[in-house]
């Protein structure tokens, strides 16, 4: 039985992800969120630092299908130079649209979306 099939954007970003890395969780700047389960097989490491207000960057790692890799990836790149608020506006829809994910992927979408809101709590309640 074959897997799903990926479209040309998530094939793009899970043979070039971009930003794949860590950050320092201690850093006050640095939001860290580690979504997922590794019994399922799929966890989601994403980080942002915020300078003024704003993501100045973000990293991610993650264990997982092509999907899981693509989202992580796609959701660094939009994340820079957006608000917290802003972040936070991006729902796994917008992944599922942009990456053309099959049904069978759509968990990929919201581990995308919840890494993000972790990552964004992790930072406010370190300046709460």
């Amino acid at each position: 039985m074959a897997g799903p099939t990926y479209g040309p954007q998530v094939l793009d970003h899970y043979l070039h992800p971009r930003h794949v890395g860590s950050l320092d969780p201690q850093d006050a700047q640095v939001g860290t969120a580690l979504v997922g389960s590794p019994e399922l097989g799929q966890v989601l490491k994403l980080q942002i630092r915020l300078r003024d207000g704003t993501i100045e960057s973000a990293c991610f790692r993650a264990f997982g299908c092509g999907a899981a890799i693509a989202a992580g990836s796609l959701a660094t790149e939009w994340l820079q130079g957006r608000s917290l608020d802003q972040a936070l506006a991006i729902r796994s829809q917008d992944f599922v649209q942009a990456l053309d994910l099959p049904p069978a992927k759509l968990h990929c979408a919201l581990l995308a979306e919840d890494a993000i809101r972790g990552a964004v709590t992790d930072y406010t309640q370190k300046h709460s």
